[in-house]
């Protein structure tokens, strides 16, 4: 079993503020590209802040028997899901919530500037994320955590991946 960083909701939110300073003080996106699922909390917290548009690109990463623990091969949505202009995509922010092996940040920006309706717009793409782990090959832009190790990390909403319906029903009467 690998090491567990478990992190509560206000550290969360703290790291967050963290890169959102880090961001204002050195970089000026005019929209926040979201990889999903991860960067949907930090993405709703940094355009509250920084007043930007957003947009979501949804990647799932293939995980078949005997995958658990490796990155499979990623798959992306067909479209970006977005109320922005493609004007607002001159200078992009692509942010996901860790660094790990630095593959779906890599593949993301390629896949960004092959995008259609937009790829004429974008002049620049940075990144951002909330944790960089130790083994990750990509360095983002912005990171206010360097991790000295490649922990499993566990963000506040996790759990409910563990639980069903009938317990969170239970839980709320």
């Amino acid at each position: 079993m690998s090491e567990k960083l478990i992190i509560s909701f206000e550290e969360y939110t703290k790291i967050v503020e963290k890169l959102a300073i880090e961001i204002h003080n050195n970089y000026k996106p005019t929209v926040l590209v979201g990889i999903m699922r991860g960067a949907a909390p930090i993405l709703d917290i940094l355009s509250r802040i920084l007043k930007l548009p957003i947009a979501y690109i949804v990647i799932q990463s293939y995980s078949g028997k005997g995958m658990e623990d490796k990155q499979g091969q990623l798959i992306f949505a067909r479209e970006i899901s977005s109320l922005a202009e493609n004007k607002d995509f001159n200078k992009v922010l692509l942010v996901d919530d860790l660094s790990d092996t630095g593959l779906t940040l890599n593949k993301s920006i390629e896949w960004l500037k092959k995008y259609e309706p937009i790829k004429n717009y974008i002049k620049e793409i940075k990144t951002a994320c909330l944790w960089k782990k130790k083994s990750s090959t990509f360095n983002p832009d912005f990171c206010p955590i360097k991790l000295e190790s490649d922990p499993w990390i566990v963000q506040p909403t996790e759990h409910y991946e563990e639980l069903s319906m009938e317990e969170i029903i239970k839980k709320n009467k």
